[in-house]
């Protein structure tokens, strides 16, 4: 019988009863494990009914005065994001569906595997647990400081669910001992990482951000969805959209009107500062831009952009733009547009921040990674 924790040791000096304490609290299965899964997907719907009467909601509050970014808003969409995208049993079963065999992920040798977070959403690291988890290893987690409250409260509840992932769950200072590692940075700590992890096997995630390529076609609820991509989370995500490619002849003024319907971010306080510093900078330097009031348009050829800025390019032809994003592809993590090309996957409008299970960091199956560090 084959199952996701751990391996047996036969050591003759041990009793027959440390084994049947070994399979009760190490033994599981995978479908043990997605049952489990599922009831802790099930308890975030619940709590997040409850605000604020679950402790959930306390764990939000501190969140949010440890970091202003995490505003209960966003928190909630992070959480009941994983409920029903991650959690949900078919969706859960269909992903594993491609990596069974025989019914279950064999977990012959569990390794330890450390989890650098990054923490500029909330919980932006679920993904990467959830697939040292089921993948039968366990996890030593390094938390970012910007987001140290709401995983360590979820694994609690996940042990609480269930107790044999007492011992697969770690947070750490620390990331020893461990057998791989998966690390999420910058630019700058990605080199950093690839040099202190060299000798394991890693996935070192660099800084990567997200496109929308614009016809002139789009509606205005084409453009209202965008404004979620550009938006969400302040703009904050690998998925947020922080630079667009126009036709030359573009009118920005419809754009400019949708994303209007977002101004309600000008009243937080982190954003409305650096939109205020940003339209000083554009007005100093004399700099020709767009502004609605809560957002400004630059033209730029950098793929990245500041808090309360989007950049925009303009294109001549269709098969010019798609040469320079395939020259850019690996700085990139989505693409956003209504049209579909042959080498080119594309997302549509107001759907990146909605990932499911298979849609990986940087298109590097996470999963198939860690079934891997098995053989």
């Amino acid at each position: 019988m084959s199952g996701l924790n751990g391996c047996l040791c036969v050591n003759s000096r041990r009793s027959p009863f440390f084994y049947f304490l070994f399979f009760i609290f190490y033994y599981n299965t995978l479908k043990e494990t997605i049952d489990s899964l599922v009831a802790l997907g099930n308890y975030i719907e619940a709590a997040l009914r409850e605000v604020p009467n679950d402790k959930l909601a306390a764990v939000m509050q501190r969140s949010f005065f440890n970091n202003q970014w995490f505003t209960l808003e966003n928190q909630q969409l992070a959480l009941r994001a994983i409920a029903t995208e991650m959690l949900a049993r078919p969706k859960l079963e269909n992903w594993l569906e491609a990596y069974v065999e025989n019914g279950e992920i064999e977990a012959k040798t569990p390794k330890n595997v450390g989890l650098v977070m990054a923490g500029n959403l909330p919980l932006v690291g679920f993904h990467d647990l959830l697939c040292v988890l089921v993948a039968g290893h366990r996890a030593l987690v390094k938390l970012s400081d910007k987001d140290p409250y709401l995983l360590p409260f979820l694994a609690a509840k996940l042990v609480e669910i269930n107790p044999v992932f007492e011992g697969r769950i770690q947070f750490v200072e620390q990331l020893r001992p461990i057998n791989a590692v998966i690390a999420t940075g910058s630019n700058n700590t990605a080199r950093y990482f690839e040099q202190y992890f060299a000798s394991y096997p890693h996935i070192i995630r660099k800084s990567r951000t997200s496109i929308a390529l614009l016809d002139g076609s789009e509606t205005e609820e084409d453009l209202h969805r965008l404004g979620i991509d550009i938006f969400r989370y302040f703009g904050l995500g690998c998925r947020n959209v922080s630079k667009l490619f126009v036709p030359r002849d573009y009118d920005f003024t419809l754009l400019l009107e949708k994303l209007h319907d977002f101004n309600a971010l000008a009243l937080h306080n982190k954003y409305k500062n650096n939109f205020d510093y940003n339209f000083t900078l554009v007005i100093l330097n004399g700099v020709f831009h767009l502004n609605n009031g809560c957002v400004i348009l630059v033209e730029d050829i950098s793929l990245h952009s500041r808090i309360a800025m989007l950049h925009y390019e303009f294109y001549d032809s269709m098969e010019d733009v798609l040469l320079e994003i395939e020259t850019q592809k690996e700085a990139l993590q989505c693409v956003v547009s209504n049209r579909q090309f042959p080498a080119l996957t594309t997302i549509a409008f107001g759907k990146t921040q909605q990932p499911t299970l298979a849609d990986y960091a940087d298109g590097v199956d996470t999963l198939a990674f860690l079934i891997g560090l098995h053989e």
